[in-house]
């Protein structure tokens, strides 16, 4: 049974930084990609970025690109987006997800398996 579990949210001040992580167990973590996807009050999840199975290819929404930074440590089987520059609009939960393959984008469909979410607020 895959089981993934994510930590490092909670509050923050606008410009300030967080880095979340996500531990995964039950599947060959190595062999596919990975994502976090967020989830705002009142609003549909949506996708914020996905690395391959071996780091080597990473995608960014827009409105994360050049703040956040997906990683991945396959030793570890875990996941970690490192979040700098936030703003109130990243308030959210966030989730952690496994691919069906490899490479994966930005569609929910194209992952198998989610985590529980951890929230993370961005407020003065």
């Amino acid at each position: 049974q895959v089981q993934l579990v994510e930590s490092g949210g909670g509050l923050v001040q606008p410009g300030g930084s967080l880095r979340l992580s996500c531990a995964a167990s039950g599947r060959t973590f190595s062999r596919y990609a990975m994502a976090w996807f967020r989830q705002a009050p009142g609003k549909g999840r949506e996708f914020v970025t996905t690395v391959s199975a071996t780091g080597g290819r990473t995608y960014y929404a827009d409105s994360v690109k050049g703040r956040f930074t997906i990683s991945r440590d396959n030793a570890k089987n875990t996941v970690y987006l490192k979040m700098n520059s936030l703003k109130p609009e990243d308030t959210a939960t966030y989730y952690c997800a496994v691919g069906n393959t490899a490479v994966a984008g930005t569609g929910e469909y194209e992952y198998a398996y989610w985590g529980q979410g951890t929230q993370v607020t961005v407020s003065s």
